[in-house]
Parts: C-alpha cells; sequence; structure tokens
C-alpha cells in the first residue's frame, strides 16, 4: 500500500468509497489523441469570434451572480431539440455527468438502487456511489445486445429506482430501440422507476435514428440527457443538459448548489447554439470518418461493432494492450475499455483517421510475421 493511499485510509472516508480511485482516462502528450470520444476538430474561427465576444460582455457582470435559472440557455436549447419543448422541460448542468449526479441525489441515495448494464458508461456506478446509491449491475446478451423483454424482465426482477440506458451506448457505440426504452418505463411502473436515456452521443447517429425525445409526453418518471462536449466540440466548456416533464426540473432545483452554471459558461453555450450551423458540419465529417473506420477495419479483418456515435468499438485482437501501446509509441492514444480482445478509437479528422488506420495497420502485419 502506497503512502498516500495510507494517509487517505486514516481519514473518516465513507465505506463505501475506501478503495476506490477516480475516474480518469490516460492524459498523455502525444501528437493524436483519440481515446476520449473529443471532437478532434475544434470550434470552427466564426464560432469562436462569437464565443469571444459573448464571454467578454458576460465578464462586464461578473461582480453579480449569473442568472440562476439560466433562463435564456434553457429556452435556446428547448428550440435546438424541438419536439414541443419549452424552457421548463429542460435542465443544464456542468456536464451531462452533473446534470446526472443531479438526478441521482433527488432520486437515489441510501436505500435506493440503480440500475446499468455494462459494458455501459463507467461513470454510472461511479455516480451511484458517490450519492450512495446501490449500483445493480444488468446482463446483456452475447455481442453485448439489449432486447427489451430482457431489460424489462431485469427491471420486474430487481425493481430498481433509476435505470440507466445510454444510447448510442458507450463504449459499443451502438444504438438503442425505442422499444427497449417503452419496455422497460412500463416494467418500472410499479416501482416507479425513474428512465434515464443517454443521448451524449445522438448527433452521430445514423440519418433516421429516432431519439427517446419523442416518448417524452405522458411519460413523466423518463429523462433524455445530453451534451454539448461531443458533437459541439465544447469538452472545455462543461455543458450538459436533459429533457423532461417540468416537474422533474423542479425535482432537481431542490438538489442543485446556488448559482450552479456561470455566467461564462451560459455566455459560451449560447454563443454555440446560434451557430450550430458550423458545428453540425463538422460533425457530418466525423460521421464519414467512423464510417471509414468501421469499413478499413472490416477490411483487415478485424470486428468493429455498428456505431451511431464518434467512435467505433473493435475486437478480434488477441493481445488489444499491446497493440494499444504499440499504437501509443507510434503517437496515436486510443482507449484501452478493458474488455477482453476490444479497443476503442474516437473518429478523428481525416488525418488523423488516416494516421490511426495505417498504424494499427503495419501494427498488425508485424505481429503477423512474427513466429508463433
Amino acid at each position: 500500500m502506497n503512502d498516500q493511499l495510507e494517509r487517505l485510509n486514516r481519514l473518516p472516508l465513507r465505506s463505501n468509497l475506501r478503495g476506490l480511485t477516480p475516474y480518469g482516462a490516460p492524459q498523455l502528450n502525444v501528437p493524436i489523441l483519440l481515446n476520449v470520444n473529443e471532437n478532434t476538430h475544434g470550434v470552427p474561427a466564426d464560432v469562436r469570434a462569437a464565443i469571444t465576444k459573448a464571454v467578454s460582455e458576460a465578464a462586464a457582470g461578473l461582480n453579480r451572480y449569473p442568472d440562476r435559472e439560466f433562463t435564456e440557455l434553457r429556452k435556446a436549447l428547448a428550440e435546438y431539440l424541438g419536439h414541443g419543448l419549452d424552457e421548463s422541460n429542460l435542465w443544464a448542468a456542468n456536464g451531462s455527468n452533473e446534470v446526472l449526479q443531479q438526478i441521482l441525489q433527488a432520486f437515489g441515495g441510501p436505500g435506493r438502487r440503480a440500475l446499468g448494464f455494462p459494458p455501459t458508461y463507467s461513470m454510472y456506478p461511479l455516480l451511484a456511489t458517490g450519492t450512495d446509491t446501490e449500483y445493480i449491475v444488468g446482463k446483456r446478451a452475447e455481442g453485448y445486445d439489449l432486447s427489451a423483454e430482457s431489460a424489462a424482465r431485469q427491471v420486474e426482477e430487481l425493481h430498481p429506482n433509476i435505470v440507466f440506458l445510454c444510447s448510442p451506448n458507450n463504449p459499443t457505440g451502438t444504438g438503442l430501440g425505442l422499444d427497449v426504452v417503452e419496455a422497460v418505463y412500463e416494467a418500472g411502473e410499479a416501482s416507479q422507476t425513474i428512465v434515464i436515456v443517454d443521448e451524449a452521443y445522438h448527433e452521430f447517429a445514423h440519418d433516421g435514428t429516432p431519439s427517446a425525445l419523442t416518448l417524452l409526453p405522458g411519460r413523466e418518471r423518463l429523462i433524455v440527457s445530453r451534451t454539448m462536449s461531443k458533437a459541439f466540440a465544447l469538452a472545455g466548456a462543461r455543458l450538459g443538459y436533459m429533457a423532461a416533464a417540468p416537474e422533474v426540473t423542479d425535482a432537481l432545483r431542490l438538489v442543485r448548489l446556488p448559482y450552479h452554471l456561470s455566467a461564462i459558461t451560459q455566455a459560451t453555450a449560447l454563443a454555440a447554439l446560434q451557430h450550430r450551423g458550423a458545428l453540425m458540419a463538422d460533425v457530418e465529417d466525423i460521421k464519414k470518418q467512423r464510417d471509414r473506420i468501421v469499413a478499413e477495419l472490416t477490411r483487415m479483418g478485424l470486428k468493429p461493432a455498428a456505431s451511431d456515435s464518434n467512435y467505433v468499438f473493435f475486437g478480434g485482437l488477441e493481445d488489444p494492450h499491446r497493440v494499444w501501446q504499440e499504437l501509443l509509441d507510434a503517437g496515436v492514444l486510443i482507449r484501452d475499455v478493458g474488455i477482453p480482445g476490444h479497443l476503442r478509437v474516437t473518429a478523428g479528422t481525416e488525418t488523423e483517421t488516416t494516421a490511426f488506420l495505417t498504424s494499427l495497420e503495419n501494427i498488425l502485419a508485424s505481429q503477423a510475421a512474427l513466429p508463433a
């Protein structure tokens, strides 16, 4: 046990936090970073100029607290989402993780349980632990599929207070049929289960893919979470949001910290929403590179999953960590998600994607040439 851990364990830490390690992906200084699903295109120049202007104007009033209700931003987010939503349906926080944390603070806690279906977003159990909510591990079928029948049966058997449905799922990138969402919601009727559909990557889905936003009317226990980190290239700004019945946003007001969204954050998000056309053009390019990765990995004899996100989960590797390390040695950082035989790569720019594909093919060729 190292000295830092010994010092930590001398503190009166909550028992369910002992022995845990914080969330974190490698932050390494390499030329090509394709490991945390960022939008590697960056913010276009005209959008940067608009954000700079908006932030400069907001800076004039930094001696005052920001709009606690961030009303203008909620109206803009509702207009962006459509589906008949208005500001009463919208809520935002510092990244979608904080939105999810507030949901757990309001509807989870001691004596309550949250259900997830691994492999899925690794923050769900950490958020549950942080709010003293028991995290229940659900089951997926072989190939990591989740059917409506299986998901509903597990909800009926386990009676969770909260269910996480990630679509597209992280790390697999696969979308979830709305029949699964409907079935889970109905199965949770008896236990009054809150159903969260995490659509952080929805903007990257193939054309015509429906959103769970279409299911919100008449379902007061359904929440759809989104983020501006990915499609809007604002990972550094930290703005996540959700859509739900107005009474859900009222519940989150009970647990949010006062003035939790800074004036700078609000100004940045509003400027980006007003110039989303340029940002969505980059989304289309990312989708092309994602589909290119799927095609090229298939040609190499690997097994990429169908992806509706800005990343590709792929298998068929005998020693994935070795491949990860050799890519890193070549200046390309991707994600080892700890699933046997698999890795995950973010779809970057055309140049970044080419560098990844070229390096990977060279690595696979050199490994194949080694004696058995």
